[in-house]
């Protein structure tokens, strides 16, 4: 929500039943959320917490703490959006203030913002089919999408993600245990969009089940694996790619390795140097892309494929692939040790 709309709809402790009604009204969001002199949030009245008391025969002057709601459920800035809709779902509440870490307010969730954002003409395919086997025997019975983060599965959360971004048809790609994929998310209308599956017959590799999209892609083609904790600005990504006229970008992050030794240089057996546990930085694949609709024509149907192979074709066609950083807010669960740190378990 804009600032100046947020504004709108924050009352003090000491503002009246009318006060709390025209900032309803001014704010558009159905509820007016009471703070005090330095904006922390007390709590919050929505139309029925006004009408109710009006039909009992309480007056417009009537102060709002004898009716706010003290227990409004507020969420600190940065949370998810899957996290913001599983508690709107479990509260049946369509708004949610975002609180600093002083509980003052910064911003307010809306349902239809979260669900309904602006529709995109682009696409996008999750990369599901992998067997996960890192994460054996966990993954024996499950597979690695669905295993729960926070009580919802890793693949949900990023169809929400996408789908708060615009995303209204997604495809996934499944193979093993693939039939407990489409069992669980189905044709996505759950979820605000229509979900699509790419059955692969055989593992077609971190690229290839693209080739079984039904047709070619008009926009650019936005690719996420399966296994990410992300919070990725689509949007920003997509401009990104745009704006630069990439043919394919990759998304990136910085991975630091510090030598645990005092690390020795030499000439011969002379030593020239001593570097006690130096760190090494690189830009790591952090498994997001956009290709754009010419890459998807190179595939060959239903042959394997890896997202390395067409960055290097791409490349050497003398066509730009570009890097998009993203430096946090992402998780690869792909080892034992962090999904228990991605479920907030002591590995």
């Amino acid at each position: 929500m804009m600032p100046g709309r947020l504004k709108r709809l924050l009352i003090s402790d000491g503002a009246k039943i009318c006060d709390a009604m025209r900032a309803i009204e001014a704010g558009a969001a159905e509820i007016a959320l009471v703070v005090d002199d330095q904006d922390r949030l007390i709590g919050a009245l929505s139309d029925g917490d006004i009408r109710r008391p009006l039909l009992q025969g309480a007056r417009l002057d009537s102060s709002v703490c004898q009716y706010m709601n003290r227990n409004i459920r507020a969420v600190r800035e940065g949370t998810g959006r899957a996290e913001v809709l599983d508690i709107m779902r479990a509260h049946c509440v369509q708004q949610i203030p975002i609180v600093d870490e002083f509980n003052r307010v910064v911003g307010l969730h809306l349902l239809q913002e979260i669900l309904g954002a602006a529709e995109r003409p682009n696409w996008a395919v999750i990369m599901a089919g992998g067997r996960g086997t890192r994460l054996s025997p966990i993954t024996e019975t499950i597979p690695k999408p669905l295993l729960p983060v926070a009580g919802r599965p890793i693949l949900e959360r990023l169809v929400l993600h996408l789908v708060g971004y615009g995303f209204r048809r997604i495809f996934i790609s499944i193979n093993y245990l693939g039939y407990m994929i489409e069992e669980h998310l189905r044709d996505g209308s759950a979820l605000g969009c229509k979900i699509e599956y790419l059955r692969e017959l055989e593992p077609l590799g971190t690229c290839g089940s693209i080739s079984l999209l039904p047709e070619r892609p008009e926009h650019s083609l936005v690719v996420m694996n399966g296994d990410l904790i992300t919070d990725v600005n689509i949007g920003d990504l997509l401009a990104f790619h745009a704006n630069a006229r990439y043919t394919v970008t990759m998304g990136v992050r910085p991975y630091v390795h510090t030598v645990p030794f005092g690390v020795v240089e030499t000439r011969g057996d002379c030593i020239y140097g001593v570097s006690e546990k130096p760190s090494f930085s690189w830009l790591a694949n952090a498994g997001v892309y956009v290709l754009e609709p010419c890459v998807t024509g190179r595939l060959m149907q239903g042959q394997h494929c890896d997202m390395t192979a067409v960055i290097e074709q791409t490349l050497g066609r003398g066509e730009r692939v570009g890097a998009f950083m993203i430096e946090k807010n992402w998780m690869d669960v792909g080892r034992v040790e962090e999904l228990q740190l991605a479920q907030g378990k002591e590995a």
